[in-house]
């Protein structure tokens, strides 16, 4: 399962991390969060170890969306040694999520 990202912790988990992160942005109301949800937690049980997962919901941490423009939900962001490098925007297949997670690996 994808470990919460709020904003208190955002440091910790994306800018420290030393592997690559995935980090999914979602709210309860969004039908195509609701979609590939169980995606995204079945790609943090198949890259444990090698990629963290996380999840940030939107309405409950405002300042992480804000600083990297997040307008539209699902989106999934690429980290790489804490920066940014790749982004996926709207419910995708396992297949394209995969393709992503495997350029940042």
């Amino acid at each position: 399962m994808a470990q919460a990202l709020t904003d208190s912790n955002f440091s910790e988990l994306v800018e420290q991390a030393q592997m690559p992160v995935v980090v999914d942005f979602w709210a309860t109301w969004c039908g195509p969060c609701r979609m590939i949800s169980p995606i995204v937690d079945k790609m943090a049980e198949k890259y444990e170890g090698k990629v963290n997962v996380v999840k940030c919901n939107v309405d409950e941490s405002t300042d992480i969306p804000m600083k990297f423009g997040i307008r539209n939900i699902p989106t999934l962001l690429f980290f790489k040694g804490g920066e940014l490098v790749d982004r996926v925007v709207g419910a995708v297949s396992q297949a394209e999520i995969e393709k992503h997670i495997e350029k940042i690996l």
